[in-house]
């Protein structure tokens, strides 16, 4: 946020009756000068200060909550139920309820760049070390990039890069941690977290890979699930993220069907009675809408949603939408590459220094193997026609982790989930992307968005982030219709974009002036 001092300094200076050009600002220049000094409060759109973090190493195992196939029925129930998951959470946030301390986190190798002053000066973008952003931040033995790594920019390079020179890394904001709470309260519905001791790290990056298996049944089963981890690669770089929910429910089906590739329309022989005439001729007009309505909730298509948690009951729009919606395709792109088995194991195993081929150790198929066959039945389940067809979740885990106890043969059995959960590959996923708000002090659904599926617009956006990461370009602040971004931002008073829009500002109404005297 911009000092004060700065603040009155050039409000004296537009004032100030012997200046050659304050008091002749037009209207129009002035509002630009004042968004440019403070604009509007912005902090809930802003991904780099607001999304809830996901630890992407934990040791922890998920566990359905739901053993066995439910109807998808159930999640259309849970759906309609917003109000008490909202009234959960709520009761949660009131007690303030301690996150449990899981303990034991697994991280990355890395080298933190936390400096010896928090609240030293960011770095000129134009001096100091000439690595590239990628160089310096995300090259082994630091972690890899994340999906937030590559959307936050869209808020504000220059904020993200400020964040990373003097921080290394995204703080831990008051804001996370209450948008985390929400998160978590939400993945409770779906699975219970257990700690696993794991001994080596490739234990820890089976334990990843069994959970993203669980999260793949766990939607088969149940219609739904949470946290689902993710790889894949940008510009032939390993990237993560962690989707919020997917499901089975299509946020808008109209766009949906608009998005769908064209099919030739086969029109039946003039005398061949269709199957909505069969039924309404049968006084079975009722059946027909129940079939129509059934279609508009329920879809064969996997459809991903993303929950953003605000202070404020108003939706963002605009220009502030924009990281989220680049979150969400690439979300879908990456997911996309897993279900057609287009990226190699081999790209993960280089780049975090993996034994594909090592066992897994004792004490490890163990504990994952004999903690997913205890039973965590929130309610009994029917079975249905198709469940001999395909193992339930309290199938024998041991077993399965025994015949497959490499990552190597872990990662095949997963892409075997992928296929058997997206069987037409991306045609199995939908075009129609949600991004939901719900309330941060209390969880309540707030409203959502939907965006649809651009893979040109999601290109132009990566190719163009890339070249900022890779140190072709440097980073570049926000235009003058987005200068409100400015007022939540932590490094606006030193910023030299800022400060060198405001005196472009200036020099734009003296030359005007000058025209305007001739």
């Amino acid at each position: 946020m911009a000092s004060p001092a700065i603040d009155v300094a050039i409000e004296i200076s537009l004032n100030d009756g012997e200046s050659d050009y304050g008091s002749d600002f037009s209207p129009e220049e002035e509002q630009i000068v004042t968004q440019l000094l403070s604009g509007q409060k912005s902090r809930d759109d802003n991904p780099i200060v607001n999304d809830a973090e996901h630890d992407d190493s934990q040791r922890v195992l998920h566990l359905p909550r739901i053993v066995g196939r439910a109807q998808r029925s159930i999640l259309f129930q849970r759906a309609k139920a917003a109000d008490e998951e909202a009234e959960q959470i709520s009761k949660s946030v009131e007690r303030r309820e301690q996150t449990t301390d899981l303990g034991n986190t697994i991280r990355e190798p890395s080298i933190e760049l936390v400096p010896e002053n928090p609240n030293e000066t960011p770095e000129d973008p134009k001096a100091g070390d000439t690595r590239s952003p990628l160089e310096r931040f995300r090259t082994p033995p630091k972690k890899a990039l994340s999906v937030t790594d590559l959307v936050s920019p869209a808020w504000c390079e220059l904020q993200y890069w400020y964040t990373l020179t003097v921080h290394g890394r995204k703080r831990r904001t008051a804001e996370m941690k209450q948008g985390t709470r929400v998160h978590q309260k939400l993945e409770e519905q779906v699975h219970t977290t257990v700690r696993v001791d794991v001994q080596t790290k490739e234990d820890a990056w089976g334990l990843r890979i069994w959970n993203v298996i669980q999260g793949l049944r766990t939607l088969r089963s149940t219609g739904q699930t949470r946290e689902l981890e993710i790889w894949g690669t940008v510009d032939g770089l390993v990237v993560n993220g962690i989707i919020d929910e997917l499901s089975y429910i299509c946020p808008d089906v109209n766009c949906e069907e608009s998005l769908q590739k064209p099919q030739a329309k086969i029109e039946p022989p003039p005398d061949q009675t269709t199957i909505s005439d069969f039924f309404k001729a049968q006084g079975g007009a009722a059946l027909v809408e129940a079939a129509r309505a059934k279609r508009r909730t329920q879809s064969d298509k996997v459809y991903l949603c993303d929950v953003k948690t605000r202070s404020i009951k108003k939706l963002p729009s605009g220009a502030a939408v924009r990281p989220t919606k680049m979150q969400l395709m690439l979300y879908h792109q990456l997911l996309s590459a897993l279900a057609t088995n287009t990226m190699g194991f081999s790209v993960l195993t280089d780049r975090y220094n993996l034994d594909p081929l090592q066992v897994f150790s004792d004490s490890f198929i163990v504990q994952v193997g004999s903690l997913n066959d205890d039973v965590f039945y929130d309610a009994p389940s029917e079975p249905s026609a198709s469940q001999d067809s395909e193992p339930s979740l309290s199938q024998d885990s041991m077993s399965q982790l025994l015949a497959h106890n490499t990552l190597t043969s872990l990662w095949s059995f997963m892409i075997e989930e992928f296929q058997k959960t997206l069987p037409n590959g991306v045609d199995s996923l939908g075009k129609v992307l949600k991004a939901e708000y719900r309330s941060r002090d209390t969880g309540e659904i707030l409203g959502s968005n939907t965006f649809a599926m651009n893979e040109e617009e999601l290109k132009k956006f990566l190719d163009h982030e890339m070249e900022w990461w890779k140190g072709e370009r440097k980073a570049e602040g926000v235009v003058v219709e987005e200068a409100y971004k400015c007022r939540g931002c932590d490094y606006a008073e030193n910023c030299e974009w800022r400060l060198g829009k405001i005196e472009e500002a200036m020099q734009n109404v003296r030359k005007s002036k000058k025209t305007t005297a001739k």
